[in-house]
């Protein structure tokens, strides 16, 4: 997903121009692949090459990147928001002391670290039959589920074995507070493409139950790391001092209440938690009530440090 993620509610239900109409200075990130940020030096989106990053390379340059423009052009500290990916994005990007630097504080909706313990029928499914692998064997980089050769791909994986016909649902897990116009309009927006190779990365975690870099397999991770696995982010390096928020929801298929309190016990800091027991993954960012049971806690916490930072 992309920075258009934060708006595709109305005004009053969307975090974006909520935070706006609060007086904080909002900037919004597209990270690679997206179609805002297909543009680039030397490659097209046609070039193998401009798809071999994970969401190793959207912590560690874009969004370290990101933070540090804003906070050059602002000469404040920044606070950030992620949600689902974000989150992985966020927690990885701030083990390193020259991003956390620049940051205030931190709010994290869904927020992924683990994902040993996803429970989304679909996504379950598509790492039984190791998609990601079959998916670079035929020599797709891109991952565009628009297309229509991944469309029918996921076609043939629902056909008979799993209930697809709610996509929503079969990925994320039930939701409870957005109506099916919200759904419409998600999809007129969403998904966004990305890489085959951060679907890897994301696949080798749901396997292995790692929170680590990119595994390229023994001999290259010998070479590029000097040992046989890939190292792994070390969560309790993010300093004890950085305020952090934390919301997520029991319905969610992604975000497992069990991986949160994994990703909790490895922090030194003690987050903020806000736990709503019927919302599921995507209701934190199209909720109808988002404003009254998400973002108002989220922004109290951003007062709270009595800072008018940029957002």
């Amino acid at each position: 997903m992309a920075g258009d993620a934060w708006f595709l509610g109305s005004p009053e239900q969307s975090l974006g121009f909520i935070l706006a109409d609060e007086g904080f200075d909002v900037w919004v990130g597209n990270v690679r692949g997206t179609f805002w940020s297909h543009g680039h030096i030397s490659l097209s989106e046609k070039d193998k090459e401009f798809w071999d990053w994970s969401w190793e390379e959207l912590a560690l340059f874009d969004l370290a990147e990101m933070i540090h423009h804003v906070h050059s052009v602002t000469s404040s500290k920044v606070f950030i928001v992620g949600h689902s990916q974000g989150t992985i994005m966020s927690l990885a990007a701030l083990i390193q002391p020259n991003v956390v630097e620049m940051v205030e504080a931190a709010a994290l909706l869904c927020p992924i670290s683990y994902l040993d313990h996803v429970t989304a029928p679909l996504v379950l499914r598509m790492v039984a039959l190791h998609l990601d692998q079959m998916v670079l064997a035929m020599g797709i980089h891109q991952l565009n589920f628009r297309s229509k050769i991944l469309i029918d791909l996921l076609d043939s994986i629902c056909d008979g074995h799993i209930e697809c016909a709610d996509l929503l649902t079969s990925i994320t897990g039930k939701n409870c507070c957005f109506n099916s116009s919200s759904v419409d309009f998600f999809f007129e927006f969403e998904p966004h493409p990305s890489s085959a190779k951060n679907l890897r990365h994301l696949f080798q975690m749901i396997r292995k139950g790692t929170f680590s870099h990119y595994d390229y397999g023994m001999f290259k991770n010998l070479e590029l790391y000097g040992q046989l696995n890939p190292p792994a982010f070390d969560l309790s390096l993010i300093p004890k001092t950085l305020p952090l928020w934390m919301g997520y929801g029991g319905h969610d298929s992604l975000t497992d209440v069990t991986d949160v309190e994994r990703t909790l016990k490895e922090l030194q800091a003690k987050p903020e938690l806000l736990y709503l027991e019927n919302y599921g993954h995507l209701d934190f960012l199209l909720s109808t009530q988002g404003k009254e049971d998400v973002y108002n806690n989220m922004i109290a916490f951003f007062r709270s440090l009595g800072k008018s930072s940029s957002s």
